[in-house]
């Protein structure tokens, strides 16, 4: 029998590879970018066509290649960063696997200029689905100049599943914001069809969170800072106010490598235990620098997932870090009482013979109410300028001093009493209302109860679907229009459901630099916050924006309608309950909100009776 085991070609092993480095165009921006900064490059540029579908450059000023290393750069598990096993317990690169490339020139054309530092000439190579194509000297500056053009185009299947072009970018740019955040020392830029992104100049790690989520999410950052002998934690953290449900910045990045750990989330959410509504979310950005070898980030190619050996420790320094933080935000300044010059308060010795001090007592004295004004003395012989009027004047019924009343001025016989009506019966209301939560109406099987605030979600859900449909609404200019920043993240959503807000009645201009001019607003949103909805519309449609067109308005619409819909605890007279019963069973559905919670229970007339006995 012949073997049947046998070596699989470089040019597969490559592709299979790819598979887990390489899942989509912000992978491949992910792993150039890394390697730029590995290089010790001070300014990086990114230019994307149709989200990187088409192409994929990424241009640096780093150390660049020679010939050779360019060559070899291609092969996997061919690296600059390590040379042994013991230097994965003492990284200090980005990269260290040697797959990135392979991976890419696997699944695409790539072209690569690179002349090394101090050369006179550079190198020119060409490689389609890992087959050297040419390779030649060239002229070209320092550094590396990275062309990837028709990404997965000998892996149809991957290509076909790629998403949207908003959706691609969408990831590309979230990406490309967990570096920049890393080295607020380099230059970036970011283009998508000749239209910048991001433009990022050298600052101040603050200054580079200002720059790319905006001046609001800065103003609401606490700095972090502890240092201990098991790591230092620094970075930011948001102050209580700043939170949100939806669209919350939140960052790990641990020796300048971000990361996802839900067990160090807990622990800063935990420092603002009873300070945050729950459910709500608080900015972060926090930078662990950690010995590396206490962790391990050799666990998947992607390097988002890391292992602390002292995992536990660092949880609790991390929540002592932040609470820290948050302390020295709400800490309130004692008062000193200045006292000097104040009379002494006796005190009552009992065991002397003085009696002790007597205290006038006056319930209705407030120190904080102004004294009234004395009243004017009135003018001597008063009685003479009004004498005999109260007897030609009579009196009208039901006054205190009636004609011919004993105690009257004039001595005439009282009017007969005039019997006040008795008060109508007051007529029993509709509907009860509930510690301002739910709604009580009796029907024919029992007893109703409806959650008011789903009621109005269900309502105002379904007036934004009909406005959408007509693509006609009302909308209620603003006489002093605000202006709403977003993240570049946020800023290529923003731009893909602008139609849909406009057809909802919003207006707003572009300013440029991912800003907007709140000009207009949808009828019916008074004392709503209009900037605070559009953030939280534009953070709910950026995660079904690969979905379908129906799929964004009716997320557009579900936060609308949460955004203006009664607020819980409000008090509703008859009139206002009546007025939003008739609307809910004017709805398609009433028995559930868009998001599928409960509206309406019927409690049955005989559980009533059995309840009672």
């Amino acid at each position: 029998m012949s073997d049947i085991i046998q070596l699989l070609p470089d040019s597969v092993a490559n592709q299979i590879a790819a598979g887990e480095v390489i899942q989509r165009p912000a992978s491949v921006i992910k792993e150039l970018v890394e390697n730029a900064v590995d290089a010790g490059a001070t300014a990086i540029n990114v230019l994307v066509a149709d989200a990187g579908r088409t192409s994929i450059q990424v241009i640096d000023n780093g150390a660049g290649m020679s010939e050779t290393d360019a060559r070899l750069s291609f092969e996997r598990h061919a690296t600059s960063k390590i040379r042994k096993a013991d230097d994965l317990f003492a990284l200090h690169t980005m990269g260290f696997r040697g797959e990135a490339l392979a991976s890419i020139a696997a699944v695409a054309q790539v072209e690569l200029k690179t002349r090394l530092r101090g050369s006179d000439i550079g190198t020119h190579l060409c490689i389609s689905g890992s087959r050297v194509l040419s390779q030649e000297p060239t002229a070209c500056p320092e550094g590396s100049n990275f062309m990837v053009e028709n990404l997965f185009f000998n892996v149809p299947a991957r290509r076909k599943f790629l998403k949207t072009n908003a959706t691609e970018l969408n990831n590309i740019v979230a990406a490309y914001e967990r570096i920049v955040l890393v080295y607020p020392d380099i230059s970036f830029t970011l283009h998508s069809n000749g239209t910048e992104v991001m433009s990022l100049k050298p600052a101040t790690l603050l200054q580079r969170i200002t720059d790319v989520f905006g001046r609001r999410v800065g103003q609401d950052l606490l700095p972090v800072d502890v240092d201990t002998a098991l790591c230092r934690i620094s970075g930011f953290v948001g102050k209580p106010e700043s939170a949100r449900k939806k669209g919350v910045h939140e960052y790990f990045f641990v020796n300048g490598r971000y990361m996802k750990h839900p067990y160090f989330h807990k622990a800063v959410m935990n420092a603002f235990d009873r300070l945050v509504p729950p459910g709500m979310q608080v900015p972060y950005f926090i930078y662990l620098t950690v010995d590396p070898a206490n962790i391990d980030v050799n666990i998947h190619p992607t390097k988002t997932e890391i292992k602390f050996e002292n995992e536990q420790a660092v949880w609790q320094i991390l929540t002592a870090a932040v609470k820290d933080s948050i302390g020295r935000f709400c800490d309130v300044p004692s008062i000193d009482f200045d006292t000097e010059g104040r009379p002494d308060i006796p005190v009552f010795d009992p065991s002397g013979d003085a009696a002790p001090p007597t205290v006038d007592f006056n319930p209705s004295y407030n120190p904080f109410k102004p004294a009234p004004s004395p009243r004017p003395k009135p003018a001597d012989g008063w009685e003479k300028m009004y004498g005999g009027l109260q007897a030609d004047v009579p009196a009208e019924p039901g006054d205190m001093f009636g004609p011919g009343n004993p105690a009257a001025p004039g001595g005439v016989e009282p009017a007969p009493a005039v019997e006040p009506a008795a008060p109508a019966a007051d007529k029993s209301p509709a509907h009860y209302q509930y510690k301002g939560r739910y709604i009580m109406t009796a029907v024919k099987s029992g007893l109703m109860i409806i959650h008011q605030h789903r009621a109005d979600i269900r309502i105002r859900y379904e007036r934004c679907m009909a406005r959408l449909a007509q693509r006609s609404a009302a909308t209620q200019r603003v006489l002093f229009p605000e202006v709403a920043q977003f993240a570049p993240s946020d800023a290529v959503a923003l731009a893909k459901v602008l139609p849909e807000l406009e057809a909802m009645g919003f207006d707003l201009a572009d300013l440029g630099q991912n800003s907007y001019a709140v000009n207009g607003v949808p009828a019916g949103l008074d004392g709503v916050d209009c900037v605070a909805l559009l953030r939280t519309m534009v953070a709910d449609a950026s995660e079904c924006i690969s979905g379908s067109a129906a799929d964004i308005d009716k997320s557009l619409a579900l936060s609308m309608a949460r955004s203006a819909a009664i607020p819980e605890g409000q008090v509703l007279d008859n009139a206002e309950m009546e007025s939003l019963v008739n609307e809910l069973f004017a709805c398609s559905n009433v028995n559930y909100t868009p998001d599928g919670k409960t509206i309406i229970c019927i409690l049955p007339q005989k559980d009533i009776e059995q309840l009672l006995g």
